[in-house]
C-alpha cells in the first residue's frame, strides 16, 4: 500500500512537471523565440527549419517523441523499468500538453522570457528528477552516465546545448542563441541546486552512540562508517567521531535521523569535490 501511495505520488509529480514545462514553452519560450537545450530545443529547431524552408508544419510530439525512442530503450536496459516508464509518460505528456494547451500572456521582453523561462524550466525538470523519472532526451543521457559514473554531467550537457544552440544562431541570427545560451545556463543552475542526487557530502559526527549512528547511517543512506578515536584537547577526554560520504540529497533526513538519536551529537557537513573509490549509490527502481 505504500508503494502503491508513493507510486501515485510520482506519477503526480512528474505529470505537474511536464504539464509546467509545456506552459512554460508555450508562455516564455515561443514569446521571445528561444531555443531550450536537449531534444525539446533540437525538435523546435527541426520544425522551424520544416517551416521556413520547406513551407511544413509539423506537430512537436512527431519528432520529439521519436528522438526520444532510443535513448528510453537503453534506460529501460540499464537504468530501471520503473524509472524509464514514468519518463516515457513525461515524454508523453510534455509532447501533448504542449501541442494542446494554449500560451499565457506574461510578457515578451527577451531578457526576462530568458531568465525566468530558465527558473520555470529548471523546476519542472527537477519534479521530475525528484520523483525518480526525467523529462526525456538529454536528461536520459545525463542519468545513464551519471549512474555509470557517479558524477553530475549537467554542465556537459550545457556544452551540448551550446552547439545546438550555435547550429540555431548560423540559421536564424544570433541574438536569439544568445538568449537561449541565458535560458539555458538559468535551468542548468537551477538544476544543481535543486537536484542534488550526484553530489556528494563528507559527514563527521563526534558522538558517544557511535555504534547507534553507524546503523542510522546504513538505515537512511545504505552506506557504512568509518570509526575513529581521538582525545578532546579542552577535557582530554576520550571523543569518538564517525566519518561517512553519502549523496547531498541525503543530507537533511540523515541530520534529522542523527539528531534524534543523539541530541549531543557534534556534526560538520563538508561538500565533497571529488571522491575516488568504491562509492555505492542505489539504483533508480
Amino acid at each position: 500500500m505504500k508503494d502503491t501511495s508513493r507510486l501515485i505520488l510520482r506519477f503526480l509529480l512528474v505529470t505537474l512537471g511536464a504539464l509546467i514545462m509545456a506552459v512554460n514553452l508555450n508562455t516564455f519560450v515561443h514569446a521571445a523565440g528561444l531555443l531550450p537545450g536537449g531534444f525539446t530545443g533540437i525538435t523546435l529547431l527541426i520544425q522551424e527549419i520544416f517551416a521556413k524552408y520547406l513551407n511544413i508544419h509539423i506537430p512537436f510530439v512527431v519528432f520529439y517523441w521519436g528522438l526520444n525512442v532510443v535513448p528510453a530503450l537503453i534506460c529501460f536496459r540499464y537504468v530501471g523499468k520503473r524509472f524509464t516508464l514514468l519518463s516515457l509518460w513525461a515524454i508523453i505528456a510534455s509532447g501533448l500538453f504542449t501541442d494542446l494547451l494554449p500560451g499565457l500572456d506574461v510578457t515578451s521582453d527577451v531578457m526576462l522570457c530568458s531568465i525566468f523561462g530558465g527558473i520555470i524550466n529548471g523546476v519542472a525538470i527537477s519534479f521530475c528528477l525528484l520523483a525518480g523519472a526525467t523529462s526525456g532526451g538529454t536528461d536520459f543521457i545525463s542519468i545513464y552516465v551519471s549512474e555509470k559514473t557517479g558524477r553530475s554531467i549537467w554542465n556537459h550537457i550545457l556544452f551540448f546545448n551550446v552547439l545546438v544552440l550555435a547550429t540555431f544562431g548560423l540559421l536564424f541570427g544570433w541574438n536569439r542563441a544568445l538568449y537561449s545560451i541565458i535560458f539555458q545556463f538559468v535551468s542548468t543552475q537551477i538544476l544543481n541546486t535543486l537536484y542534488k542526487r550526484y553530489q556528494k557530502s563528507t559527514i563527521l559526527i563526534i558522538s558517544e552512540k557511535t555504534d547507534e549512528l553507524v546503523q542510522v547511517i546504513r538505515d537512511v543512506t545504505g552506506h557504512d562508517a568509518t570509526l575513529f578515536t581521538g582525545q578532546g584537547c579542552y577535557q582530554g577526554a576520550e571523543r569518538k567521531m564517525l566519518y561517512t560520504v553519502v549523496s547531498s540529497d541525503e543530507e537533511d533526513k540523515l541530520l534529522r535521523s542523527i539528531k534524534k538519536t543523539d541530541p549531543a551529537a557534534f556534526i560538520n557537513i563538508l561538500q565533497t569535490k571529488m571522491l575516488k573509490g568504491n562509492f555505492i549509490m542505489k539504483k533508480q527502481d
